[in-house]
């Protein structure tokens, strides 16, 4: 009786697997399709920018919100750009573009903001809507923990 039993079992077994709906086999690649790469960021076109831009800053922080102007000279490459004071000193410009951003480095120069002091700036400048907007970081020599006075940035381009 024992082997019919399992004869029986086993039979129901293999008709159950028999009859059983086969499912389609899942197509792996399609699943680890890599996703597309991002575009690229915008470049900056430094000629596009060539010509005469004023600059005005404003700090970025504290009580102080008096704004300080300069001229800015850009050329069509990364060489013989100027940030003209208004006492006509001339400034050096070390520029490099990093995608659609332009990053300028000053020679260092009397301060307008504190008289006595010398200072050097580094900016990060973008295109926006016609005009230049970004940041300006000002390191002012021999100040101790006041050393660095973060500028909002915005130029008008002159005719």
């Amino acid at each position: 009786m024992r082997s019919s039993f399992r004869f029986a079992v086993c039979s129901t077994v293999l008709l159950l697997a028999a009859c059983a709906k086969k499912e389609a086999p899942i197509d792996t690649a399609a699943a680890v399709a890599p996703a597309p790469a991002p575009a690229p960021a915008p470049t900056v076109a430094l000629a596009d920018l060539a010509g005469k831009w004023k600059i005005t800053t404003r700090p970025a922080s504290g009580n102080d919100s008096s704004t300080t102007t300069a001229t800015i000279v850009a050329t069509a490459d990364t060489s013989g750009w100027t940030m003209d004071l208004p006492s006509g000193q001339k400034v050096p410009l070390q520029v490099r573009v990093s995608a659609d951003t332009v990053l300028t480095k000053s020679a260092t120069y009397p301060s307008m903001r504190r008289k006595g002091k010398k200072v050097w700036t580094e900016a990060a400048l973008r295109l926006e809507n016609g005009k230049l907007t970004g940041t300006t970081v000002a390191h002012y020599e021999n100040s101790g923990a006041d050393s660095v006075l973060t500028l909002n940035a915005e130029g008008t381009k002159m005719p």
